[in-house]
């Protein structure tokens, strides 16, 4: 049993940062892939970021590449994302998801736990 328990959400202006981050129990962190996923209000939920087990891999869809930025800390069992240059459009709760093997699918299917989201509001 994995639980996952997301922080850092808040109310942020158009082009203001935020980190978030998830903590994850257990004693294999490191072998698993974590991604970090979004739902605005009235969307379907959507893929944002994916990292490796090892943290040496990284992936982000398109709306947020060059802007946010997945790590981990293997160590503290914590996973991170750095949001920079946020617009409006980034306002949705984000959650962080936990992958059954140590690479990323980046498909919400794959994912085998969920934390229960953290609110990212960007006013313009």
């Amino acid at each position: 049993q994995v639980q996952l328990v997301e922080s850092g959400g808040g109310l942020v202006q158009a082009g203001g940062s935020l980190r978030l981050s998830c903590a994850a129990s257990g004693r294999t962190f490191s072998s698993y892939a974590m991604d970090w996923f979004r739902q605005a209000p009235g969307k379907e939920r959507e893929f944002v970021a994916a990292i490796s087990g090892s943290g040496t891999s990284t992936y982000y869809a398109d709306s947020v590449k060059g802007r946010f930025t997945i790590s981990r800390d293997n160590a503290k069992n914590t996973l991170y994302l750095q949001m920079n240059s946020l617009k409006p459009e980034d306002t949705a709760v984000y959650y962080c998801a936990k992958e059954r093997g140590v690479y990323y699918t980046v498909s919400a299917n794959s994912m085998d736990y969920w934390g229960k989201g953290t609110l990212v509001t960007v006013s313009s």
